[in-house]
């Protein structure tokens, strides 16, 4: 975890009369920091505490580093794009996630799957405490592969299943050792010697390795999977295909607003692109449907009937499903009757006044569907309003801005448990995902009403005020991506170490009834698990540090598999090779996992505080331990890590962490949930957006334009930017716009003929450079886990605030330092640290 109880210090608005304070520091001599404070740096009241004028006497040495950020992204591109990234090499640092690149697997998992904060484990636990650099390994076990790598090999072993290590269980991997002539084999993990199953005997050639080596993925390869025997199933019995049941709000502000027609009309043709096995013609998935306002509704969509049937629910206290039988069918053979009901339901609540919900007992009677038929599966859940009608799991509006900036605050981002925490058990228990539909008008308790979803590896999407011609395509655009994502269900994973370290503390939207096992209800291509490692003992330089996940899961066809992916690392007693090996991009993913979680135990102002201290040491430690001797005037990063300070900036500057009365609880606790479950590159361009320059681009070039500094300075008033960070995107216009490049986009002869803010789109036009701005928001939009609705954002216009709170170089619209203030402020730390 994040939290060392290092000496704290005030983060933002530091004045005279407020002071540093000072704490008792674990492995740090206990100073008093009011006394070194550098005599060249009064405490003048400013955004953080550092005289401006003095401030100015370190800018020279920090222009460097503000110019570094984008500057990194393009030499890794240049130097390692379009390479092939073989992983034959342990302790490999892989390319950022933000460069094009092709893996080869040769031993070691892809970075797609598995990515480390450093690539060199200090290896002892002196070291680890004396950097404070956090060691963890961000995982990905679904993550989609390009179509020009090879995908995972399935290997079976028939009814003697995976071989495994008889005392760490760990399975056949290429880091065990065989000996004895093939006879036996030496564990990677915890070196225990294990004899070989006769059937899996061979012999070895003149160098020790089986003469089967790359006939055999498990031994040649990073990540493969396993078919998994009975026993790696529930009451040893093959697993059922899963099914997905579409649950529906039918309360007057969905039915007003043209919502609930508009996902009847999509669910018509969506249902034909149900997830299926590779080279199977239809989908084993089975369907349902419920609709709900305060009772709840099942429908009887049995192929053999001319008409749906349609099941009341009123007892919501003691919730239970009405019917078996034609509740769950399959789509293709009941085509007929679940498109009649789709027609039905909108006109069936046409009349409707009734306003109020329920919410705990819809999860309820989807997790009772799923026991009765005996399988796994997932909830797709459309609602809109926060739930207040009499039944299980009722909530109040306990939207309380008076308490933000005080020790209360973090009460509210706490979910409200009792009912919600009993349903979470429930459904991990069965492996019941839940993906939640938001349509918000107001306060809905996103921090309790996103938990189910959030700890049973569901996904979370927010539309605000939903208007369907306004927010339709986006929605539909995000259901269509979630129906048909690759996915496995009621998975269970855990992570084993090589001797010397041990996994310790895991992130991610999942749920853990122990300190091993990781459960999840379904896993997608989209969910990351953030995994922290600690050392127990003193680890060897020469074996370095293995890792091996392992991901037991069920398939969409109902098959029991385990999926494995391997990894290997370096160690060293030398800090300079661990920062060398730094990984920025995961390092910050740690962070904001970690610091989302502590603020729910913590005040934000001790979490910002924890976050900058436990930076500042990792840089101090860098500057006494490795950096070559220099003027204290001058600020020292390790290379690796030399645009570490923007992202933690940035991340202290997020909505949820920097507390302001102007912003919504709502949208604060939304996006610490979708936080908690992303992976490297989803935190990457969240943290640094990319601002794109349109009105230099060659619209002949198939290229994207290269990003600049997300900053204002690089804004010009004849220029056009597009601003994305994979949950927004906006187009932003100059004042003095060229009028031919309006009248290419837009068909208006000027900026001044475009409508009032909000009221904007992007038609498709047949000219160069409306294909060319067309096709890079679609190439960004296939990149990004959600679909992205496009804000057209006039320069001074009102609507402009929200793009500009995306400019993450500069101050924050809501508090926060601008980029070059906290690097003088961070230098500053490190300073005192020093002396």
């Amino acid at each position: 975890m994040l939290l060392y109880n290092v000496k704290a210090f005030k983060f933002v608005h530091i004045s005279s009369r407020d002071a540093p304070i000072d704490r008792p520091g674990i492995g740090i001599e206990n100073r008093n920091r009011q006394k070194s404070v550098s005599a060249d740096h009064t405490n003048k009241k400013s955004e953080i505490g550092i005289g401006q004028e003095n401030c100015n006497r370190c800018i020279s040495n920090f222009k460097v580093h503000c110019l570094l950020q984008t500057q990194v992204i393009e030499d890794d591109q240049a130097k390692r794009g379009g390479q092939v990234y073989v992983t034959n090499i342990r302790g490999q640092v892989p390319p950022l996630v933000t460069t094009d690149f092709t893996v080869q697997d040769q031993g070691n998992a892809s970075p797609r799957f598995m990515r480390c904060t450093t690539y060199s484990f200090p290896s002892t636990a002196d070291l680890a405490k004396q950097c404070k650099v956090p060691l963890a390994a961000i995982i990905k076990p679904f993550a989609t592969v390009p179509k020009n790598e090879t995908p995972l090999y399935i290997v079976n072993h028939g009814e003697t299943g995976p071989i495994r290590c008889n005392r760490c269980k760990a399975y056949m991997c290429p880091y065990m050792q065989f000996i004895d002539g093939g006879r036996r084999y030496q564990c990677g993990f915890c070196s225990c010697v294990n004899e070989v199953p006769v059937q899996y005997f061979q012999h070895l050639d003149h160098m020790g390795r089986r003469m089967d080596l790359y006939e055999r993925p498990e031994l040649s390869l990073g990540s493969y999977e396993f078919i998994a025997t009975l026993d790696y199933c529930k009451n040893n019995k093959p697993p059922n295909p899963p099914v997905y049941i579409f649950m529906i709000d039918v309360s007057y502000n969905n039915i007003k607003s043209g919502l609930v027609k508009l996902i009847c009309e999509e669910l018509k043709t969506l249902l034909d692109r149900l997830p299926k096995e590779e080279g199977a013609e239809t989908s084993p998935i089975k369907v349902g449907f419920v609709t709900y306002n305060k009772i709840l509704h099942f429908y009887n969509v049995k192929s053999a009937l001319a008409q749906p049937q349609m099941m009341v629910v009123s007892d919501v206290a003691e919730m239970f499903v009405p019917l078996l039988d034609g509740f769950l069918v399959n789509f293709q053979e009941s085509r007929a009757v679940v498109n009649n009901l789709l027609d039905q339901i909108p006109d069936m609540f046409a009349d409707t006044n009734e306003s109020e919900t329920v919410f705990a007992p819809v999860i309820q009677a989807g997790v009772e569907a799923l026991k009765a038929a005996e399988c796994s599966g997932k909830l797709f859940i459309f609602h809109s309003s926060i739930p207040t009608a009499e039944a299980p799991g009722k909530l109040k509006n306990r939207d309380d801005r008076k308490l933000v900036g005080t020790e209360k605050e973090k009460t509210l981002f706490q979910p409200q448990r009792g009912v919600y925490e009993q349903l979470t058990k429930d459904c991990v228990a069965q492996g019941c995902c839940v993906d939640l539909f938001l349509f918000p008008n107001q306060y809905v308790d996103i921090a309790t009403m996103g938990d189910v979803p959030s700890h049973t590896s569901g996904s979370i999407y927010k539309y605000s005020n939903f208007q369907v011609e306004v927010n339709g395509p986006q929605f539909i655009s995000d259901l269509r991506r979630d129906v048909e994502k690759s996915i496995g269900f009621d998975a269970i994973m855990r992570v084993r170490t090589g001797t010397g370290f041990r996994a310790t503390d895991f992130f991610g939207a999942i749920y853990m009834n122990n300190t091993t096992d990781v459960e999840m209800a379904a896993v997608d291509c989209d969910k990351a698990v953030t995994v922290e490692f600690k050392h127990d003992d003193t680890l060897s330089e020469e074996s370095g540090a293995v890792m091996q996940c392992a991901l037991l899961y069920t398939t969409i066809g109902g098959q029991r598999r385990l999926r494995i992916h391997n990894l290997s690392l370096n160690c060293s007693s030398q800090l300079s090779e661990l920062y060398k090996s730094c990984e920025t991009d995961a390092l910050i993913n740690f962070f904001a996992k970690s610091a989302y979680r502590a603020m729910l135990n913590q005040p934000l102002k001790t979490v910002r505080e924890i976050l900058v201290n436990q930076m500042a040491h990792m840089l101090a430690c860098y500057r006494k331990s490795c950096a070559s001797p220099s003027a204290a005037s001058q600020l020292i990063l390790p290379d690796a890590m030399k645009v570490f300070p923007v992202y933690m900036n940035s991340l202290l500057k997020t909505a949820t962490l920097v507390g302001s009365t102007e912003l919504s609880t709502d949208d604060r606790a939304f996006h610490r949930l979708l936080v908690n479950a992303m992976g490297v590159e989803e935190t990457q361009v969240l943290l640094y957006p990319r601002l794109i320059p349109l009105h230099t681009m060659d619209v002949s070039s198939e290229v994207i334009p290269a990003p600049v500094r997300c900053s204002e300075e690089r804004l010009s008033e004849s220029g056009m930017f597009l601003l994305e960070n994979g949950l927004s995107v906006f187009l932003w216009l100059g004042q003095a716009c060229p009028p031919d490049l309006i009248q290419n986009l837009f068909s208006v002869p000027s900026l001044g003929h475009l409508p009032s803010e909000g009221q904007m789109s992007l038609p498709v036009l047949d000219n160069a450079h409306s294909r060319k701005i067309h096709s890079i928001i679609s190439s960004i939009s296939q990149q990004r886990a959600t679909s992205m609705k496009l804000l057209i954002v006039k320069q001074k216009d009102q609507s402009e605030m929200l793009f500009r709170q995306h400019l993450v170089e500069d101050k924050g619209l809501h508090g926060g330092a601008s980029y070059m203030d906290f690097l003088c402020y961070v230098h500053r730390e490190i300073r005192q640290l020093l002396t």
